[in-house]
């Protein structure tokens, strides 16, 4: 685990999204146990074979979850972006489905 990493998170302003980024950093690490992670452009980034998998994006009232190498992938309804990669805003209160997460992620890095 990247030092760098593990305090941005603790460090965010709401507990929640301190909660919510720790339970995807851990997500992230059991879908691909080879990932790296690294702070870039001032968000933690997550890179498998030096390739992006997928980055945590905070903002005022979100936690952006962005899955790369996206295309060709069905995802459901709430997810945002263009083909290569999707992200979905999870908000103070809502119950993110880790494990559909989780999913969506292994099949996309799976080729990088």
């Amino acid at each position: 685990m990247n030092e760098e990493v593990s305090a941005f998170i603790e460090n965010l302003n709401q507990p929640w999204q301190i909660e919510v980024s720790n339970r995807l950093r851990q997500m992230v690490h059991q879908s691909i146990p080879e990932a790296e992670e690294r702070m870039q452009y001032k968000k933690p980034h997550f890179l498998k074979r030096g390739h992006y998998a997928a980055v945590i994006s905070p903002s005022k009232d979100a936690i952006a979850f962005m899955i790369m190498n996206a295309t060709g992938l069905a995802f459901p309804k709430g997810f945002e972006g263009p083909a290569e990669r999707k992200w979905l805003k999870i908000r103070e209160g809502d119950t993110p489905d880790y494990e559909l997460l989780s999913n969506l992620l292994f099949q996309a890095s799976s080729t990088l």
